[in-house]
C-alpha cells in the first residue's frame, strides 16, 4: 500500500477550474485500481491533497435543498459570486477569501476502508489544529464538521466537510474558517442548519492569522493521523 501523499498548494483558484483539475486526479486513481482489477496487476495508487482558497462561490451537495439559497442569482452577479450544484455530500456552503479548503484525493485502500473514519479523522485534523490556537472543536451528534460550545445556545459551526467516494476513492474535502468574511453566510442556510451560526479562527481568537502557518499545522495533524509515510 502506498501511503506517501503529494501536497499540493494551488494558492487562490475559481472553484470549477479546481474541481475540475480535481477530477483528472480521482479518475487517474480509479483508472490504476480499474486497470489492477482486470489484469490482476498490483500498480500503487497514488494519494495527494490539495490546498487552497476560492472566489466567492456557494456549491451545494447533490442531495442538497435548493431553497437554502436565500437570494437571487442576479443578485449573486451583483456580488460576483458563483454558484454550483456538485456531486459531493452535504447541503449549501459558501467558499471564499480567507477559507483554507481542503481537497484530499485519496485511495482509501491504502489507508483504511471505512467512510466514517475518514469523516471522523478530518474532523480530528481540524480539531487538532484549533486547539493549537487555544480554541475548543467539538463533534456535534449527526452534524458532520467542526463545531464550537456544543450543546449550548451559541453553537456555531467553523469547518464544514461534503465528501464523494467511489470505489474507495476520495474527493472534495473541508472547509476552514480561518480569516473569512462570515457576511457571506448570511445569503445563505449554511449546511441546512437554520438554528446555528458560523464562526472564524479569527472571530474566536480576535486576530488575523497567518494562513501559511494554518496550512502548514493542518499538514502536520493529517500526516499524524493518517500515517502517511
Amino acid at each position: 500500500m502506498n501511503k506517501k501523499v503529494d501536497f499540493i498548494d494551488l494558492g487562490r483558484i475559481d472553484y470549477k477550474k479546481c474541481w475540475e483539475y480535481q477530477d483528472v486526479l480521482f479518475s487517474e486513481i480509479l483508472q490504476t485500481k480499474s486497470k489492477n482489477r482486470k489484469e490482476d496487476l498490483v500498480l500503487p495508487t497514488k494519494n495527494h491533497f490539495i490546498f487552497c482558497e476560492h472566489n466567492h462561490v456557494y456549491t451545494i451537495g447533490k442531495s442538497g435543498d435548493k431553497n437554502n439559497l436565500l437570494v437571487s442569482q442576479g443578485f449573486l452577479k451583483s456580488r460576483n459570486t458563483k454558484y454550483y450544484v456538485t456531486n459531493r455530500g452535504g447541503d449549501i456552503t459558501y467558499h471564499g477569501p480567507g477559507q483554507i479548503v481542503g481537497y484530499p484525493i485519496l485511495d482509501l485502500d491504502n489507508f483504511f476502508s471505512d467512510i466514517n473514519k475518514y469523516l471522523r479523522l478530518l474532523e480530528e485534523v481540524v480539531i487538532k489544529t484549533l486547539y493549537d490556537y487555544g480554541v475548543v472543536g467539538e463533534r456535534s451528534k449527526g452534524e458532520t464538521g467542526v463545531w464550537i460550545d456544543v450543546g449550548k445556545k451559541k453553537s456555531r459551526k467553523i469547518c464544514a466537510i461534503g465528501v464523494k467516494t467511489s470505489r474507495w476513492v476520495t474527493m472534495h474535502g473541508f472547509a476552514f474558517n480561518v480569516n473569512t468574511d462570515l457576511s457571506y453566510f448570511n445569503h445563505i442556510v449554511p449546511c441546512g442548519i437554520a438554528n446555528k451560526s458560523v464562526t472564524s479562527l479569527e472571530k474566536e481568537i480576535n486576530e488575523t492569522v497567518c494562513i501559511g502557518e494554518v496550512k502548514t499545522k493542518i499538514k502536520s495533524h493529517f500526516v499524524d493521523l493518517f500515517k502517511v509515510s
